[in-house]
């Protein structure tokens, strides 16, 4: 599989085309960014700590039948991925209250959400990501209501999955959101997985060890996805 030219420079990874139009490389930089990519910065190691962090969920996920666009790892920084026709809608669920949610509806951080919640999002960075529903959705075409009903489906799975995983290391998974696409006609998964897209506490001290710390000047931002990753097995040498 040869890497050819660049296709898309998002705020933390690149896209390249490949020799086969099924297949694209993605490349895991060190830029971090927040609030609409007003700020950013370069953290040493993210992108190689992503990299692995993600290998290793969409391992897990795989093993549990759900289909991502996940083929192979590369090198430290680079990954081998299906090529999908994303959709532009956002899949986010929320186990505890944190970040927009407590925003909006003046809910205490931490509150349990029993079940848990699932909203989505129009993927626009002009617009800042608004969210929107499922007859909006279908009404201006972004997706089918046989697209969004898989979508929420295999959203409610990836969480049990991995809401057991983090619990195995003392974990909770706060939050998360994930993006989906077509390959084949199939709706596949197609986000990466790491600690810059949810949210994950330490479970008795309710540190956060996730994106949080980027955002809120916490520090040590890698060496918590670092302790994240330890937790939960895997394997960053």
């Amino acid at each position: 599989m040869q890497k050819q030219q660049l296709l898309y420079k998002g705020k933390a990874k690149s896209v390249y085309e490949t020799d086969d139009n099924d297949f694209l490389i993605l490349h895991f930089r060190d830029d971090t960014s927040a609030f609409n990519g007003e700020r950013v910065e370069q953290l040493a190691r993210k992108g190689q700590v992503n990299n692995r962090f993600n290998a290793f969920i969409m391992q897990k996920l795989s093993e549990a039948g759900i289909e991502t666009h996940f083929e192979k790892q590369l090198s430290d920084n680079e990954v081998l991925v299906k090529r999908l026709e994303m959709i532009p809608v956002e899949c986010v669920v929320r186990n505890f209250a944190a970040g927009s949610l407590v925003r909006r509806l003046g809910l205490e951080e931490g509150q349990a959400l029993t079940p848990p919640t699932f909203e989505l999002f129009f993927k626009d960075d002009a617009l800042g990501d608004p969210m929107v529903n499922e007859s909006l959705s279908i009404t201006l075409g972004w997706a089918t209501a046989e697209q969004l009903e898989e979508m929420k489906r295999l959203t409610y799975q990836v969480n049990e999955v991995l809401k057991a995983m983090f619990e195995v290391g003392d974990l909770m998974l706060v939050d998360f959101k994930l993006e989906f696409g077509v390959y084949h006609g199939r709706i596949v998964l197609g986000d990466e997985f790491s600690p810059d897209g949810c949210r994950i506490w330490d479970k008795t001290t309710k540190k956060k060890l996730d994106k949080d710390r980027f955002r809120q000047s916490l520090g040590d931002v890698i060496e918590a996805y670092e302790e994240v990753a330890q937790r939960i097995g895997v394997p960053l040498d």
